[in-house]
């Protein structure tokens, strides 16, 4: 499902078009985000034109930039997951998109430019209730809370989640979707108005602050080993906190090692601390305290890639009807100036739910 936007050599003759693209060409900090006039080909069959209106910025892209993400193509390239726009072009053998709908575009890089090739397979239904940066919010957030929380950490009513990061984009979906099917949550946060936001506005038990003794707190207000499902996309030392506030049968769901990267370039040394600071597990060490690891990457699924549709279509359907909600934080131009300020802005961790692009 998660196919690239098609390029390739035997399509440079039907390259009639260009379009304005943010790049990475080479890695570093953001200023090292190129803006470029780059070919649009023509939609061949089976492909849709799709024409910019919002792209959602994500942790990952930062990586990407940073040199520290192993999924990427060959450099120049663009990165975006999601995007929602409006359909300008449709190859052959394309007949459930017209010129004209609205569509929102999940895909492996290629996002922040002002139009791109998609297969039709990689397009959902933009419901009209939503905003294009609203549209745009949702799809790499609310799936990876999805799969972490329900496909790979089997929360049920009445267990306890803890989501760590809670007030970011990932954080902010997977604290509404526990809430919403009858969870417990707790959460951490790391500024005061984060933790609030995370209590009052999302529905969590409680938040506790990500620089504090947040392990002795969640203790103190759920008992010992109280916790069924944890997401932890921060790696180091909060993974160890996590497997010892598991219950029996708890699960822990590892996603990401945003501890790698707290700046805004690539740092060997801060990279080995954090995965050296992460700790390893026996299989024989889950035994006796029966509890479950599992690690989550949406673009490695493969052959089971076809769960993020259905699971996409139930969670538009879920924000349609106001049961969870895409929580957006700030826009900016879909320029390089708006793409270099986005990304500092993430990396300054002040961010409450997600950051979009916006043409």
């Amino acid at each position: 499902m998660l196919r690239q936007p098609c390029k390739g050599s035997g399509r440079l003759a039907a390259m009639t078009r260009t379009t304005l693209a943010v790049r990475i060409e080479r890695h570093g900090g953001p200023g090292v985000l190129a803006e470029r006039e780059i070919p649009l080909p023509d939609p061949e069959p089976g492909e849709v034109h799709l024409r910019t209106q919002a792209v959602g910025v994500n942790f990952a892209d930062l990586l990407m930039r940073a040199g520290i993400y192993s999924t990427v193509p060959p450099m120049p390239y663009s990165p975006g997951f999601e995007v929602a726009g409006v359909v300008a072009r449709v190859g052959a053998e394309v007949t459930e998109w017209h010129e004209g709908d609205r569509a929102i575009a999940l895909i492996r890089h290629g996002g922040y430019a002002h139009g791109l090739i998609v297969p039709s397979r990689n397009l959902f239904a933009c419901p009209a209730s939503l905003s294009p940066a609203e549209a745009a919010a949702v799809p790499v957030a609310f799936l990876t809370a999805w799969v972490c929380l329900f496909d790979a950490g089997n929360g049920k009513r009445g267990e306890t989640a803890l989501v760590l990061n809670a007030a970011g984009g990932v954080g902010s979906a997977a604290v509404q979707l526990a809430v919403q099917a009858g969870l417990r949550v707790f959460g951490t946060a790391g500024a005061a108005r984060k933790r609030e936001f995370v209590t009052s506005q999302l529905g969590a038990a409680d938040c506790f602050d990500t620089a504090g003794d947040w392990e002795a707190e969640v203790l103190a207000a759920g008992g010992a080993r109280c916790v069924d499902v944890a997401l932890d996309a921060l790696g180091g030392a909060a993974t160890a906190s996590c497997r010892r506030l598991l219950a029996p049968l708890g699960r822990l769901v590892f996603y990401g090692l945003s501890d790698a990267m707290p700046g805004w370039r690539q740092n060997w040394l801060t990279m080995a601390r954090a995965w050296l600071k992460t700790p390893r597990f026996h299989p024989l060490s889950l035994i006796e305290p029966n509890i479950g690891i599992f690690g989550v990457h949406l673009l490695h699924l493969q052959a089971r890639e076809e769960i993020l549709r259905t699971r996409l279509e139930q969670i538009y359907r879920l924000v349609v009807d106001g049961a969870v909600r895409p929580v957006l934080d700030r826009t900016f131009p879909l320029d390089r100036a708006g793409a270099v300020a986005a990304h500092e802005y993430l990396h300054g961790r002040q961010v409450i739910g997600k950051v979009v692009l916006m043409v």
